[in-house]
């Protein structure tokens, strides 16, 4: 009998949702940095400060979320992320248990959501990571039979 070649049916990073919260504290830590610099001289530098910072905490929440992935294929989902330790996980399809897509208000609106996707072999329903699943979400994760919906 011929084994069928795995397949990538999904290869998406996390939904940009999961910026707004680091890009709201830099927002705030930079304007915080404008008036400071604004302020005149004893000020100003503590105002750079701040302005330094803010660039540098939405930098680092930019890099995070690219380098985390969802790959899902014919056989598996894995999940790899980190930026200097990478760090992966995968579960066989056969493997995975319950499924579940968990939306807000606005994460139906906007069409992201939360996977949780727990391996049948562990007591714990999210023992593959949660993840925020990209815009693709209904088209990828429909409700019934999730593992053999059929990839593109």
């Amino acid at each position: 009998m011929e084994q069928q070649e795995e397949r990538i049916c999904l290869d998406t990073r996390r939904h940009g949702v999961v910026l707004v919260r680091p890009f709201l504290r830099a927002s705030l830590l930079a304007v915080c940095g404008l008036g400071a610099f604004l302020g005149g001289w004893p000020l100003s530098a503590f105002g750079a400060l701040l302005l330094g910072l803010a660039a540098l905490i939405a930098t680092a929440a930019v890099w995070r979320w690219d380098r985390t992935h969802v790959v899902l294929t014919t056989e598996k989902l894995f999940v790899s992320h980190g930026v200097i330790r990478r760090r992966a996980a995968s579960v066989q399809l056969a493997r995975v248990g319950a499924v579940e897509v968990e939306q807000t208000l606005p994460g139906r609106l906007f069409g992201y959501g939360t996977l949780v996707a727990g391996d049948l072999g562990s007591r714990n329903r999210g023992n593959l990571h949660r993840c925020w699943a990209s815009y693709s979400l209904r088209t990828y994760v429909p409700s019934v039979e999730w593992p053999f919906y059929g990839c593109r």
